[in-house]
């Protein structure tokens, strides 16, 4: 992509309208142009929402430029703009007078090789777009007001992710500018009860408590805030009703039943909070009520029949001897509840006092549905962040992945250390062990020479024999064969570990080829064998083996080799706290059912090799079961697990030998894996 150079119109670059208003009936263009005019947003200032909706729509589709512009009569005005400086353009040549005769995204690959487009001075001249694509920004009643487009200056396509998020920023830019027009209408309302509160104030047909209703109504409704609102109507409602605790309660879905939750309190000083003690028969019984949209009015707890004896027990506790809740319901569905309560003996509550409650409950309903029209707007500028740091932490999580690759490649190099320092061991160690026989050999000979020496002269000279003394020949007589015992026993130790090394390695086995896999489950063990021979609490671990005749397998050694060691470690793992720990490897050919044509499965079966390594530790629970192929999941502490063994053994065992790779628990019936491959592995998936 280039910078943007020059301005991108000149007087000479005008051309005359190419029929675009022409195609438009003009009925249906001017209903347009009045809906585009009763939103007031045309030639007025920035919106800072708006600005990093449009400067999100051009990093996800990764352009220089993105605009969000309205198009009236005679123009296209930029109401926001990344990566331009001009704010408005002839509707003559905008692409946008296109895009808005569409119900769905205009898009132009190439304007050079698009007739419409080619002669553009757009296109043609500075800033010479190449790409464009806009989605149009609908009314409700289907109106197109303009387009948020991006605009690049090479040929391109957006992905259709890229187009959802851009039709998604659409609907966000939408809703911002409802927003606006609601505010403005807001504004007007204002006014409006400005102007009807001094016509009441100058009526003196009100009491005193309906002009405190009145006072609360217009509380309520210049504010925007739902917590502002709700403190307001029960702190107001508290000292109207003169109660002792006024509290807001919201009605919610959990799952598949309703819960009620106590938001908003208003109470004596002296009183303790209710917010935090609120549960058992008075909960139920508020969240039946509130669902059911039925008032209740309690003089006396102790004789009402409406609560439960558990309930008026409850309420006693809290101090409650009457109460009064009044439910709502906002337009969006939402059900809510003013509870009013008293701890002052019974309370007859009167018709004027219920009747007061209930318009308050009005008004405050009308405030809630201006509050959520808000809340909406900014759960959608809330979307876009939420859709940012998403963005944000896919990246992470790239990095992450870039990072497990680069430890994978330096295991790699590691392996191959392994296998080039065994190899060099192994040249030392074999002159060593083929030379020990010889040694043997020649000391054996010495020994029968010595000894017909002193058989033959039993009294030596006495510089022989203060030698003799002095090395003390008869413990070096003794030792000596003893001490070449040992060092043949460690040659042929150090030769098995070097050859399980090699082994393990599979360094020179990196393509598919035919393996004992016994041998395979042997190395690895052997590997292990430092934490097999005891557990954190110093008990040895049993190895059961139940081995059945298996042919060679075709597999890739190496990588099949990882997938037994991170099973047989995790298994360690959880033997760990057994008084007599036990991991059974057990191993079986699984044939195919004898052929049947009809069958489509028998028809892509093939024989294959089941490895079952079991434990008799814990066990894990249903829940972690389902998550254990997670990458990053793990049950470990921090430090002692990465969560990608399981997984990466999963994706060696399903994807590169087309197997199955499967895990059945129950708490304190040990854990058991079950992984199984073909015998000759297929060339085509299976199905």
């Amino acid at each position: 992509m280039k910078p943007q150079q020059g301005n991108w119109l000149s007087p000479a670059a005008f051309l005359e309208p190419q029929g675009v208003i022409e195609n438009l009936q003009l009925s249906a263009e001017t209903a347009r142009l009045n809906a585009l005019y009763q939103y007031g947003v045309i030639d007025k200032p920035p919106a800072p929402s708006l600005d990093e909706l449009t400067a999100l729509a051009a990093e996800i589709c990764e352009v220089p430029i993105a605009l969000i512009s309205l198009v009236d009569a005679d123009r296209q005005w930029f109401k926001s703009r990344v990566g331009v400086a001009i704010t408005e353009t002839p509707r003559s040549v905008a692409f946008c007078a296109h895009a808005i005769q569409q119900a769905e995204v205009f898009i132009v690959k190439d304007a050079l090789a698009d007739e419409r487009f080619a002669h553009n001075p757009l296109v043609t001249q500075d800033p010479k777009i190449r790409f464009y694509a806009g989605m149009p920004l609908l009314t409700p009643e289907g109106f197109a007001l303009g387009t948020l487009c991006v605009i690049d200056y090479e040929p391109r396509d957006l992905s259709q992710k890229q187009l959802r998020r851009l039709e998604t920023l659409s609907h966000q830019v939408m809703a911002q500018l409802e927003l606006e027009r609601q505010t403005l209408k807001l504004q007007q309302t204002k006014i409006e009860i400005q102007q009807l509160k001094q016509q009441f104030v100058e009526q003196e047909f009100f009491s005193q408590q309906e002009l405190i209703l009145l006072n609360l109504a217009n509380q309520l409704r210049n504010s925007l805030d739902l917590n502002t609102i709700l403190q307001t109507a029960v702190d107001e409602i508290r000292k109207l009703l003169h109660v002792d605790r006024c509290h807001f309660l919201w009605c919610i879905s959990d799952g598949d039943h309703l819960i009620s939750t106590m938001t908003h309190e208003a109470k004596t000083p002296a009183l303790p909070s209710l917010l935090d003690d609120f549960s058992g028969q008075y909960g139920a019984f508020l969240t039946t009520t509130i669902s059911n949209q039925t008032r209740e009015q309690i003089d006396n707890v102790l004789t009402t029949t409406a609560l439960a004896p558990e309930a008026q027990v409850e309420l006693m506790r809290l101090g409650i001897t009457s109460a009064l809740l009044l439910p709502l319901k906002t337009q969006s569905g939402q059900l809510g509840a003013v509870v009013c309560s008293d701890g002052h003996g019974p309370r007859t509550w009167t018709d004027r006092e219920v009747n007061l409650l209930q318009t308050v409950t009005e008004q405050l309903a009308i405030a809630l549905d201006q509050a959520e029209l808000l809340s909406r707007s900014r759960a959608t500028a809330l979307a876009a962040q939420t859709q940012a740091e998403y963005l944000v932490e896919a990246m992470r999580k790239l990095q992450q992945t870039q990072a497990q690759l680069i430890q994978h490649e330096k295991m790699s190099s590691l392996g191959q250390l392994v296998a080039g320092v065994a190899h060099e061991i192994n040249n030392p160690v074999n002159f060593i062990s083929g030379n020990i026989t010889y040694i043997s050999g020649y000391i054996r000979d010495l020994m029968e020479l010595l000894k017909l020496y002193q058989e033959y002269y039993p009294t030596p000279e006495s510089s022989i024999q203060a030698k003799a003394n002095e090395i003390d020949f008869q413990f070096l007589v003794e030792d000596l064969p003893k001490l070449l015992a040992s060092m043949e026993m460690g040659s042929d130790r150090i030769r098995q570990i070097v050859l399980s090394l090699r082994n393990f390695s599979r360094l020179d086995e990196a393509d598919v080829k035919p393996v004992n896999i016994h041998e395979g489950l042997g190395n690895t063990l052997l590997i292990l064998q430092s934490r097999l021979k005891a557990t954190s609490k110093g008990r040895p671990i049993r190895i059961n083996r139940v081995y059945s005749e298996l042919p060679a397998v075709e597999c890739y050694a190496g990588q099949l080799n990882q997938v037994f060691m991170n099973i047989l470690s995790n298994a360690i793992d959880a033997v760990d706290d057994c008084a007599d720990p036990m991991i059974t490897i057990q191993t079986e050919v699984i044939h195919c059912p004898d052929f049947d044509a009809s069958n489509e499965e028998q028809i892509t079966c093939t024989p294959q090799v089941a490895i079952h390594i079991r434990d008799n530790g814990t066990g894990i629970s249903d829940d972690t079961k389902q998550k254990l192929f997670n990458p990053f999941f793990t049950t470990k502490p921090v430090g002692k697990g990465t969560g990608l063994g399981l997984s990466i053994s999963y994706q060696i065992v399903v994807e590169k030998h087309r197997g199955s790779l499967s895990c059945s628990s129950a708490i304190g019936q040990g854990t058991e894996f079950l992984l199984q491959i073909p015998i000759q592995l297929p060339t085509t998936p299976t199905k």
